[in-house]
């Protein structure tokens, strides 16, 4: 299975997952404080389209902000119908 990586600087950050000779999916962030990720958007190429790339995007950054203690807020309308789907994430969801 392809692995998803995090790639991030002081501000913001992205989520990445790319197959061999296919387009890059990602799911950005911004960094609000210490604790907060705002999960801001989600591209997933029509390449991969019934795939859940997507999904697996969004466990990776809920997996994340368990480990190191973050609150995410999706503003990206994909991240968000994920949290309405998942009620078992609702510990890193901020209220």
């Amino acid at each position: 299975m392809t692995e998803i990586t995090l790639e991030e600087t002081e501000t913001k950050g992205r989520y990445v997952y790319q197959e061999a000779g296919r387009p890059e999916a990602e799911m950005t962030f911004s960094k609000a404080g210490e604790h907060m990720r705002i999960v801001d958007h989600t591209g997933v190429p029509e390449a991969y389209k019934g795939e859940g790339v997507g999904r697996r995007l969004m466990t990776r950054v809920v997996e994340d902000a368990r480990k190191n203690k973050k609150k995410i807020l999706p503003l990206c309308p994909f991240a968000a119908a994920e949290f309405r789907k998942h009620p078992d994430w609702a510990d890193v969801l901020s209220k």
